[in-house]
């Protein structure tokens, strides 16, 4: 290797929903790009994270979580894009939390063993363990399932141990002449497309279990000038009765929504915003294909 090489590759991050790829990509990162919630199957996208060090470049891919079933079209074409994304990297992160071990993570750990790609299984959340050898006994098993892994503990919260997996991914990155993108490039996704993340991850968190996750949001105008960015999103419901859960009372539920999505999109422009939100029912939209692609869900 000459003394100008450096290692460069792509990365995906997989597991099954809510195990904390999310979390884990923005705390490599050192900057929020994929939004997060207690609630399963808040990505729904592929997400690119670029980190630049010194000597190496990782390009993460933060992937929907791989789940049983697949009832609607959503469902479907999340777990197509995750499967694909997994097939076209350098390095699998496989995302087990520190003590459960499910179907859906057996499920995954099976498709896994059918690739030529390395992999590394970040055991997440090991800082909610008094003692660390309690651990112990679920590597040892994850080992077993997976022998030809590279088996990491860690908490993505609390940032623990996330140098040593990137010392272990980037180990396993392909040689090459140059970086794959410039060093300050943090993402491959629009400003656009993050402003809508940002707004529904606000009505993810504020809503939980009380609006089924048949709600999407589309920018529908989007403008910079020196001072001020304008955007105008429209948040697309399936039926009246989860407008009005939206909506709220006198408007007051859409109101915070828009007060903490616009605090978020302001700290990513580093711009005072003007955000105008409005809500449409669009019934059926996610479980209709041509529906899909037209907001934005392609495959690619």
């Amino acid at each position: 290797m000459s003394e100008n090489t450096v290692r460069a590759g792509y990365v995906s991050i997989v597991g099954r929903p809510n195990v904390g790829k999310s979390t884990l990509l923005n705390h490599l990162l050192g900057q929020k790009i994929s939004i997060t919630s207690r609630k399963p199957q808040t990505t729904r996208h592929n997400i690119l994270g670029i980190k630049t060090a010194m000597d190496y470049q990782i390009a993460f891919v933060d992937t929907p979580g791989l789940h049983a079933g697949a009832e609607k079209a959503l469902n479907r074409y999340m777990n197509r894009i995750a499967q694909s994304a997994v097939l076209d990297v350098d390095v699998v992160v496989f995302v087990v939390e520190k003590d459960v071990w499910t179907m859906e993570d057996q499920a995954v750990s099976e498709f896994l063993q059918s690739i030529k790609q390395k992999v590394v299984v970040a055991v997440n959340k090991v800082d909610q363990f008094q003692d660390k050898n309690s651990v112990l006994p679920h590597l040892s098993s994850i080992a077993k399932r997976l022998p030809d892994a590279e088996i990491v503990p860690i908490s993505a919260l609390r940032s623990t141990n996330l140098d040593e997996l990137e010392r272990v991914i980037a180990s396993f990155l392909p040689a090459s002449e140059n970086f794959m993108f410039p060093e300050d490039q943090i993402t491959d996704k629009s400003l656009r497309f993050l402003c809508a993340e940002i707004i529904r991850e606000k009505i993810v968190r504020r809503l939980g279990a009380e609006l089924p996750y048949e709600t999407t949001v589309e920018i529908e105008q989007f403008s910079e000038t020196e001072k001020l960015v304008t955007v105008s999103a429209l948040i697309l419901t399936e039926r009246e009765g989860q407008k009005k859960i939206l909506l709220g009372e006198k408007g007051e539920r859409i109101k915070g929504i828009g007060m903490e999505a616009r605090i978020d999109i302001e700290r990513l422009v580093d711009k005072k915003v003007m955000l105008n939100l409005w809500v449409k029912v669009k019934s059926g939209w996610s479980d209709d294909d041509r529906a899909l692609r037209s907001l934005g869900f392609n495959d690619e």
